[in-house]
């Protein structure tokens, strides 16, 4: 499925999306289209459980701030734009 679709069918039903895909952020920034909030884990060398307990961290404390943003996790530390 096309990113694109991806990112209008969460948007749609309300929903964020969480990715390590780059091409999420051309989407929202150059193609202005429209989301509920994309997270890009930039956490390549991570396993999926790393990953899960970052995205738990990052829902626990952030889940206002976070809504219909982009955001980007990376080297500890999350940017929201």
């Amino acid at each position: 499925m096309p990113d694109s679709d991806i990112l209008s069918i969460a948007e749609k039903e309300g929903h964020m999306v969480i990715t390590m895909d780059k091409d999420f952020g051309e989407l929202v920034y150059r193609a202005s289209q429209k989301h509920n909030g994309v997270l890009l884990l930039r956490m390549e060398d991570a396993t999926g459980e790393e990953k899960a307990k970052i995205v738990r961290w990052i829902i626990e404390n952030f889940a206002e701030q976070i809504e219909k943003r982009f955001c980007v996790f990376q080297h500890g530390r999350l940017r929201i734009r």
